[in-house]
């Protein structure tokens, strides 16, 4: 069966120019597939990660997808990797540091609107920097907000939402986000999670 006998939109099927970026479609999804046994939306089949850190001005080694979107001043450092439909708001100043993990949907934000909202528009929105410093895992789904300060070598759980600073080398988890535990280099480049409760 041809694969265009399984649409059900079918009047996309006479846009101009679609049969060229269909056929660019199944190309690159299927050598993605091939590769990394992996199927991505369409504009990250087109684009290239490292490319577009680079445009950014992050640091070398660094990568970002295209579902990202990126608001004010945002500086990363090299080699972090920044997953699938994040949200980086700098508009209050936004320093992620060198080597890492900012997981798929996480949101950050470094200003908010409660004030300009709950006042009818007569409050000024709120704006304090975030800074994620080298060598930190935030789970996906998690959110930051303004005025925070997460410290190097530290976690952030999975659906957290961190409105206080985390200390360096912690684990902290849940919402609002608590301190569970530690972080603890090993000396043969390995770490190890101690848990003080939970």
């Amino acid at each position: 069966m041809n694969t265009e006998e399984k649409w059900k939109d079918t009047w996309k099927l006479d846009a101009p120019h679609h049969a060229t970026q269909w056929e660019l479609h199944q190309e690159l999804r299927q050598e993605i597939k091939t590769r990394w046994n992996r199927a991505v939306p369409y504009a990250d089949e087109l684009f290239d990660r490292w490319e577009r850190a680079s445009f950014l001005g992050f640091g070398e080694g660094a990568s970002i997808y295209d579902s990202s979107l990126i608001l004010g001043d945002v500086k990363v450092g090299q080699d972090t990797w920044v997953g699938p439909f994040t949200i980086l708001d700098g508009q209050g100043g936004l320093m992620i540091g060198r080597n890492c993990s900012i997981s798929a949907g996480v949101q950050i934000y470094t200003h908010d609107t409660v004030k300009w909202a709950l006042t009818g528009g007569k409050a000024e929105h709120e704006s304090h920097p975030v800074q994620i410093e080298d060598c930190c895992y935030i789970g996906p789904m998690s959110i930051v907000s303004k005025g925070v300060t997460i410290g190097k070598h530290s976690v952030v759980g999975a659906n957290s939402f961190v409105n206080k600073d985390v200390p360096p080398f912690s684990i902290a988890v849940g919402s609002p986000a608590r301190l569970i535990g530690q972080v603890e280099l090993t000396d043969d480049n390995d770490i190890r999670l101690v848990y003080t409760e939970g």
